[in-house]
């Protein structure tokens, strides 16, 4: 028996729906448990859903995150809940839910592979190679959500240190200056939420040492670091809090700038080759022509 180009096709489409169906099966008969909504986390779902699009999307994550459950170990689950808490605890999903975010990106890839590879036969390596990239994108989208918010909180915390030891020198205590930076600054959304959250924590009774600790693990950056340092210092010491956040904030001032200065010194450096061929370009297009007008007339002259 000859076997078609059809038949090929609907072997590679059982074959894709064996290899996706059979794993998403397994998981759908997996038994459930309560996923838990706690502290930052679940204020973020509660933002995530104002999105349509995620809100739709919210009870399939669930359900897939609850069957990747018993998938995990300790070890991944506390690697992948650091890497949610460093992107600002990203669409208030859980460690079990991100692992069913990339489980359904993956699959997803892998059908809209397997339909072009149903169309033409020659694209069937675009079902493992889809599933690759579906599988990576949330995993691209947590890391962008890390970086952007390290840089958002190394840039505005100078200010919010200003701000509250201008708060604290007229006679306000910590909390009350964190509250007036939370509530009145033009802080950014990033170093809003930390503070926030440090504040609601001094409101559930814990001491400023555990408070600071917690949030040099939730953002390990040089500047926070150096910030919760200081205070902590000043806290073993007895010097009075406002002036060590006078000191903190001209350091983190000079070490903007030093930044700043690097990077533009960088930059010159990296512009050095686009310059060069943007000119060599330019002076392509500049001869090629004159020399096509000067070929022409000394022609006609001879």
């Amino acid at each position: 028996m000859n076997i078609t180009v059809m038949h090929w096709r609907v072997i590679l489409l059982a074959f894709t729906a064996l290899v996706t169906g059979g794993p998403a099966l397994w998981m759908a008969l997996r038994p459930s448990r309560v996923a838990s909504r706690l502290g930052m986390r679940g204020l973020k779902r509660q933002r995530a859903l104002l999105d349509p699009t995620w809100a739709a999307l919210d009870p399939l994550v669930r359900w897939m995150g609850l069957r990747m459950s018993p998938l995990l170990d300790k070890k991944t689950r506390e690697k992948l809940d650091k890497d949610l808490m460093y992107a600002g605890d990203f669409m208030g999903v859980t460690v079990d839910e991100y692992v069913g975010l990339l489980a359904l990106a993956g699959f997803a890839g892998a059908a809209l592979g397997g339909v072009v590879a149903f169309i033409d036969g020659r694209f069937a390596f675009l079902v493992p190679v889809l599933f690759g990239v579906g599988l990576s994108i949330p995993h691209v989208l947590v890391d962008n959500a890390r970086v952007e918010r390290f840089r958002a909180i190394n840039r505005g915390l100078p200010y919010a240190i200003d701000l509250m030891a201008l708060s604290m020198s007229a006679g306000l205590d910590f909390p009350g200056a964190l509250a007036q930076v939370v509530n009145k600054a033009k802080a950014n959304e990033a170093l809003k939420d930390e503070l926030g959250y440090i504040l609601q924590q001094f409101h559930l009774g814990r001491t400023r040492a555990q408070v600071l600790k917690e949030l040099a693990a939730r953002v390990p950056i040089e500047a926070v670091r150096e910030f919760v340092h200081a205070l902590l210092q000043a806290e073993e010491r007895g010097t009075p809090v406002a002036s060590a956040l006078e000191i903190q904030a001209s350091t983190a001032r000079v070490r903007r700038a030093n930044l700043a200065e690097t990077a533009a010194s960088d930059m010159r450096g990296k512009m050095v080759l686009p310059t060069m061929m943007i000119i060599g370009v330019s002076m392509t297009l500049i001869a090629i022509p004159s020399t096509m007008m000067i070929d022409k007339i000394t022609g006609g002259m001879k």
